[in-house]
């Protein structure tokens, strides 16, 4: 039995990070997170890079660009979709989770889906280094890890991967 499994080594890895302007001071915690993260793990400061979109809903456009590039191992995707009175937060948040998925299949690169949907912003808050940590430095190592990952299992053409 061969086992695949990814590490957190960012040594040598190019990661992207999306991130939305909309709630943009819960999302820099996110993206502050995100960076400290991929540096504790070894990615150079110089190998991270951070596009900055209007909102959630244009996140998935701008993923998909950079992970179709070449250029990056994964694509990090960081945002905060309030609910509100009418169905804008339900399209939204559907819109951003389904096209972060697309991005991630059409390409073949990870790109990680860490938009918080939430019913109040101060939940957002808390997932933003308060209460509940930073899910941007989660996001971050998941990232590697999927990297990582993706490194090691076979390739679509049937060349092996180096398994851990």
């Amino acid at each position: 039995m061969t086992v695949y499994e990814g590490s957190i080594d960012g040594a040598g890895r190019r990661i992207a990070i999306v991130a939305a302007r909309f709630h943009g001071t819960v999302t820099a915690r996110l993206v502050d997170g995100a960076e400290l993260a991929l540096r504790a793990r070894g990615v150079d400061e110089g190998d991270i890079d951070v596009a900055w979109v209007p909102g959630a809903f244009e996140i998935p456009f701008v993923a998909r660009r950079l992970a179709a590039s070449g250029r990056y191992q994964a694509v990090i995707c960081l945002g905060v979709v309030v609910r509100g009175e009418t169905m804008h937060f339900d399209l939204v948040a559907e819109g951003a989770a389904d096209g972060i998925a697309r991005a991630a299949r059409d390409t073949g690169v990870p790109v990680i889906f860490e938009v918080l949907a939430v019913d109040e912003l101060a939940l957002a808050e808390a997932r933003a280094g308060g209460a509940h940590g930073n899910r941007g430095w989660e996001a971050a190592e998941t990232a590697l890890t999927m990297a990582s990952l993706m490194d090691a299992l076979p390739s679509a053409a049937g060349h092996e991967g180096v398994a851990t």
